[in-house]
């Protein structure tokens, strides 16, 4: 069988060997090639001709043909090549092409395989210039594979968004760009990646640069899903998470916030659900369980900034365990510092907006919330995160849940608890799942070792395998796979935290010029412990 790279620079084998020379001559090439992506994998000996040999005589020509035939017949084998009358075919299995492997990848909805084949254009470097036929052939196949390319590329690119990982989808669509750096739906993409992971200047200024490229080559402006993402990203303020006293952010090094490992597949169903609300306009949702540190408030964070990016409203409290002792006060910090202030909240009545102003708590809370909700839902999609839900107030949570069950709206609530919360309140709406109430409910476990890994080399670049092997089952081992505590020793290591092997633990790193009356870091050691795992 015979092997073909045609993306990028082309290349062939034969049962796994480098080709004889004769294979290569650029006209046997270029027959093998048009051979296997023609039609049935079949032409006649004129179209043949015409494409590759018509600046010859045609006794010429014919012989030509003939010679390049017998060759193929020859590397082939039995059955590679059949010729009956006029009519030359490859024979099944004869020629394998990356290119064929690309487009049943992506049939197949494979895009990981898919777009790691999508190398460089058709053929790349290839040319024939006594040809013209083939030449014009070779350009339309060129331009029609770069859009399968570019395709391949952006599905993949927001696959890895959905994922979480905005960086190999950023970088994907970078290097898609060298196909055609005027292709919207991969600067679109960009565009969200950079959003999402909190560079919304870095959107915008991706948007400005491609709108510039369009008017100098083309004299037009980005179509309207373009410019509306970009006036998207100017609109919206800067927004996070409400924080709580000593919460400590998830960064690493010099403020970088560390990337969404181990959470695919959570963060997938969230998302999935998520869309459904939007695109069908159901109230849904989302629940996030597990114990404290394992990453509950940053999958809700995802969630809210793809919300965002979507074009949605978002609102957020963080309950803390005085609320639950004062009634109404997370619904009313909901209202008043997060969805009063959201579009189309002119649409509620005078009366439901009064009530949800008033210093006091007030009977009609329930019915004047829903009456905003559904207001703010008119206008747009809205996605309302209750984190720590724990300690919510019990009146505030069963109006915030009520709204559940009004008529459909585009709504997704989000509730993050710990594994062992007793809120028979959410305890009820997750019974209802899938019947009554759409949505889902997900349980987050701890970090699997190749996710701290990943994290690991995200952290400190500088180390070789064996150094993020060895920092990898250590950290594994000492924060037990809970994210909060995963990110917290790969910080100090960045920051200078250093180890020998399980039994000595952590110690801090020795400088030159530091004080020698200190004494060695082992005897550092003994007399004032560095083990991390006891200062948790």
């Amino acid at each position: 069988m015979i092997e073909c790279r045609t993306l990028g620079t082309w290349e062939l084998k034969v049962d796994g060997q480098a080709p004889p020379s004769d294979l290569t001559w650029r006209k046997n090439f270029a027959l093998l090639i048009y051979l296997a992506r023609s039609p049935k994998r079949s032409r006649t000996r004129n179209h043949l001709i015409g494409l590759l040999w018509a600046d010859k005589p045609e006794h010429d020509a014919r012989r030509s043909l003939n010679v390049a035939l017998s060759t193929l017949r020859q590397r082939l084998g039995t059955g590679g090549l059949e010729t009956d009358g006029d009519q030359v075919r490859l024979g099944p299995g004869a020629v394998e092409l990356d290119l064929d492997r690309l487009e049943s990848l992506a049939a197949a909805g494979e895009m990981g395989g898919a777009a790691d084949l999508a190398r460089g254009d058709f053929l790349e470097g290839f040319a024939l210039s006594d040809a013209s036929e083939f030449e014009d052939w070779l350009l339309v196949e060129r331009t029609a594979v770069r859009r399968r390319s570019l395709d391949v590329l952006t599905r993949r690119a927001n696959e890895l968004l959905d994922a979480g990982d905005t960086r190999h989808a950023e970088e994907l669509c970078t290097s898609a760009l060298r196909f055609d750096d005027l292709f919207e739906p991969v600067v679109r993409t960009i565009m969200y990646a950079r959003a999402v992971g909190g560079d919304r200047a870095g959107a915008l200024s991706c948007y400005e640069q491609f709108k510039a490229r369009l008017g100098e080559r083309l004299g037009t402006l980005p179509d309207q899903e373009t410019e509306a993402l970009a006036e998207r990203l100017r609109r919206e303020r800067v927004w996070q998470m409400p924080p709580t006293r000593g919460e400590r952010v998830e960064h690493i090094g010099g403020g970088r916030r560390a990337p969404l490992e181990g959470r695919a597949e959570a963060l997938e169903r969230a998302l999935a659900a998520w869309r459904a609300c939007r695109a069908e306009r159901r109230r849904s949702i989302i629940i996030l369980e597990g114990d404290a540190g394992i990453g509950k408030t940053r999958l809700a964070e995802e969630i809210a900034a793809r919300a965002r990016v979507d074009g949605a409203t978002t609102a957020a409290i963080r309950a803390v365990e005085a609320d639950l002792a004062s009634p109404w006060s997370g619904l009313l910090s909901l209202c008043r510092h997060e969805l009063l202030d959201a579009p189309g909240i002119a649409g509620a009545s005078p009366a439901a907006l009064a009530a949800l102003r008033a210093e006091t708590a007030a009977p009609e809370f329930t019915r004047a919330f829903s009456e905003v909700v559904t207001a703010v839902c008119d206008e747009q999609p809205l996605l309302i995160v209750l984190d720590d839900v724990q300690w919510l107030d019990r009146e505030s949570l069963l109006a915030i849940l009520a709204t559940l069950r009004d008529p459909p709206a585009p709504l997704t609530i989000i509730v993050t608890a710990p594994s062992d919360s007793a809120r028979a309140e959410v305890d009820e709406v997750r019974a209802r799942l899938g019947r009554e109430v759409a949505g889902v409910a997900l349980g987050l476990g701890p970090l699997p070792e190749g996710a701290i890994a990943r994290l690991a080399r995200w952290t400190v670049p500088t180390f070789n395998d064996e150094q993020v092997d060895r920092l990898t089952r250590r950290v594994a081992v000492d924060a037990a796979g809970i994210p909060l505590l995963v990110t917290a020793l790969l910080e100090a290591v960045a920051a200078g935290l250093e180890f020998r092997n399980a039994q000595e633990g952590w110690q801090t790193r020795s400088h030159p010029g530091s004080d020698p009356s200190r004494g060695s870091a082992r005897q550092r050691r003994r007399s004032n412990p560095g083990d991390v795992r006891a200062r948790k």
